[in-house]
C-alpha cells in the first residue's frame, strides 16, 4: 500500500462546483467506508421528492407510533438505489450496524427501522434509499481532478441543519466560500 494513502472514512465529501453529474451536483456525502479497495457513503442533502418514511414502513408492514409522513427519505446515491441505509448516532447495537466513528454508524437492518417507527431508535438518523460507491483508486482520482473536497463530519449539519443549507455549511466549515470556488483544477 502507498505510504501516503489516507482514509477519509467518517468525513464529509463535498462536491465541487464543477461536478456536473446530476447524482452529485452540490451534494454532501458522509463517507462510511474508505480503504484501498474503494469507498462508500450516503448523500445527506438530497430528499426524495416522492417517498417518505410512512410509505417505507407501510410497505415493510412495520407498525408506527411516529408521524412518519413527516420523516423524509433521502436519495443516498445511485448505487443500490432500492436498498435502505440508516446513518445514525447512538445506540449502535442493531443487527446491521457498521461503525464509522465512535459516535456514528451506518445500519441497514429491519430492527433499527422498527425501533425508529416505534420511537425507540436513535435520536439522530437519516434514512436513505441507495448509497454512493467508488472502486479502488476511483475516489482518490476524482479528488485529484477537483471533483470533490473533503472535510470533517458535522453532526449538526447532518442531523439538525435544513437540507438546502448543508452543502454550503459543510464548505464553510472548512473555510471555503462556495461562491468563490472555481471549477477548474490546478496542478503544480
Amino acid at each position: 500500500m502507498d505510504p501516503t494513502w489516507q482514509s477519509f472514512k467518517g468525513q464529509f465529501l463535498m462536491a465541487m462546483p464543477g461536478l456536473a453529474d446530476p447524482n452529485f451536483f452540490q451534494t454532501v456525502t458522509c463517507l462510511s467506508e474508505h480503504n484501498p479497495k474503494g469507498a462508500m457513503g450516503v448523500v445527506i442533502n438530497r430528499v426524495h421528492p416522492e417517498v417518505n418514511a410512512k410509505m417505507i414502513f407501510d410497505e415493510l408492514k412495520i407498525p408506527m407510533s411516529i408521524d412518519a409522513e413527516k420523516v423524509p427519505i433521502y436519495i443516498g446515491g445511485p448505487v443500490h438505489a432500492n436498498e435502505l441505509f440508516i446513518l445514525h448516532g447512538a445506540p449502535f447495537g442493531w443487527e446491521g450496524s457498521m461503525m464509522i466513528t465512535g459516535a456514528l454508524a451506518l445500519s441497514n437492518s429491519r430492527d433499527i427501522l422498527e425501533a425508529i417507527a416505534g420511537r425507540q431508535g436513535p435520536a439522530n438518523y437519516i434514512i436513505t434509499l441507495g448509497c454512493a460507491g467508488w472502486g479502488p483508486g476511483q475516489l482518490e482520482g476524482e479528488i485529484r481532478s477537483n471533483a470533490w473536497i473533503t472535510g470533517p463530519f458535522s453532526e449538526e449539519i447532518t442531523f439538525q441543519l435544513e437540507v438546502d443549507r448543508r452543502w454550503e455549511a459543510a464548505m464553510q466549515g472548512i473555510g471555503i466560500d462556495p461562491a468563490l470556488l472555481s471549477d477548474t483544477a490546478g496542478h503544480a
